[in-house]
């Protein structure tokens, strides 16, 4: 058994020291910028504001608190090493990528392109099990993160979608996360070490190319800051479910990828198949939500018999009478409602009194509510493109790079 009770106190060690570390606090201001942009990109598309950066950010730091503890436990029990994996190679090879699209700032691409370049040229030096490892982990993570809260705070968007004008959400999410990792260190011979755990023999899974003698090398626990971040758009889904289902592909790449480190440490030969599966196997994720957006029908589209809504603004008088995203109001205080208009205006003739009757996307069923609010308060409803609205976004995965370049052909 792996002495648990004897490693915790390493840990969360490991932990206390960076929560006490600027740079941390640095990554935390980060994380909070971006938050701040998203809630900016909302005022700007709709004029709703009063979103709670503030709260976003203390939130995802909590959950990158608990992100970082889990994978913290994991890196130890598999023992991942940092050691001899090139951490500087993987950012730079992660940057470079990125000016082709956003969506290759990922570990999964650099890391396998750097091992398929190590295992085919030899330069750079890295361990390729411990460096997918590290990949594998991180994604791991990353999976329970989206799980949990990869659909708060979503912002809603009009898009172009077949063809069509729909209503969509713009799923940007990013966590700063404390973890304890491994590195192996040498121990000059006339030093002597206390605190020593020892390890049963089955440890680590994850294999170095050469086992260090205890008496002459030692892997220590270390603290190190780390951001991850989610994008992703629920067209045909709600937020919701869009990020259970990418969470349950993130996670099962993760767990085969893992898998596959652990083998390849035993027998070298699978490193090919490693280094191979890190990029393809995160696109086929990739592959499986955009399946998923292409057979599926817009959800969130204008519809005859009432006035869809796309989104609820935090705080306000639709959040007080429970209206939610994919309601459907149909009647205030005895006026039909058909769009945007004639909510307006059956809103203005209550002069501060509402009464809201809608259909209830969650139970499938009728109801009334009622409230009253400022009169020179907003509803605070969001309401889906109506005939002949623009799309205000466009969706795209063009980096730097390929736009440059277009503007420069054109």
């Amino acid at each position: 058994m792996l002495p648990l009770r004897d490693i915790i106190p390493f840990i969360l060690q490991a932990q206390l020291s960076l929560l006490i570390n600027p740079l941390f606090w640095l990554l935390v201001l980060l994380v909070g910028y971006q938050y701040r942009r998203v809630a900016r990109l909302k005022q700007e598309l709709f004029g709703a504001g009063g979103e709670p950066v503030w709260q976003y950010t203390l939130v995802a730091t909590f959950h990158g608190l608990l992100g970082g503890l889990g994978g913290s436990f994991v890196m130890v029990l598999v023992g991942v090493s940092l050691s001899d994996i090139g951490i500087g190679y993987l950012w730079g090879v992660a940057l470079f990528l990125m000016l082709f699209s956003p969506r290759f700032l990922c570990f999964s691409y650099a890391g396998g392109i750097i091992s398929l370049v190590s295992l085919l040229s030899g330069w750079p030096r890295v361990d390729v099990p411990h460096l997918l490892g590290l990949v594998a982990v991180l994604h791991m993570v990353e999976a329970v993160l989206i799980r949990i809260s990869g659909h708060m705070g979503a912002v809603p968007v009009y898009t172009e979608h077949r063809g069509q004008v729909v209503g969509a959400f713009n799923m940007q999410k990013f966590w700063p996360i404390p973890i304890a990792a491994l590195a192996l260190v040498s121990l000059p011979p006339w030093l002597e070490v206390g605190g020593v755990v020892p390890m049963p023999d089955w440890w680590p899974l994850i294999r170095p190319e050469a086992m260090p003698d205890p008496e002459d090398a030692l892997f220590v626990i270390l603290p190190v800051a780390a951001g991850l971040g989610y994008g992703d758009v629920a067209v045909t889904t709600s937020p919701e479910q869009k990020s259970r289902v990418s969470a349950r592909h993130l996670a099962v790449y993760s767990l085969l990828l893992l898998g596959l480190a652990i083998a390849a440490s035993y027998f070298r030969p699978l490193v090919w198949v490693a280094a191979l599966f890190a990029p393809l196997g995160h696109e086929w994720t990739i592959w499986l939500g955009r399946r998923v957006e292409e057979k599926g029908q817009p959800f969130y589209v204008f519809t005859e018999g009432g006035a869809r809504i796309l989104d609820v603004t935090k705080n306000s008088a639709a959040a007080r009478l429970g209206l939610r995203s994919g309601d459907i109001i149909l009647e205030v205080n005895g006026f039909p409602v058909t769009g945007r208009a004639s909510l307006a205006e059956a809103v203005a003739a209550g002069e501060g009194r509402l009464e809201v009757r809608f259909y209830q996307r969650e139970s499938g069923q009728e109801r009334v509510a009622a409230t009253y609010k400022d009169p020179v308060e907003a509803l605070g409803t969001i309401l889906v493109p109506e005939p002949g609205d623009k799309p205000q976004v466009e969706l795209s995965t063009r980096g730097w790079l390929p736009r440059w370049w277009r503007q420069r052909k054109g």
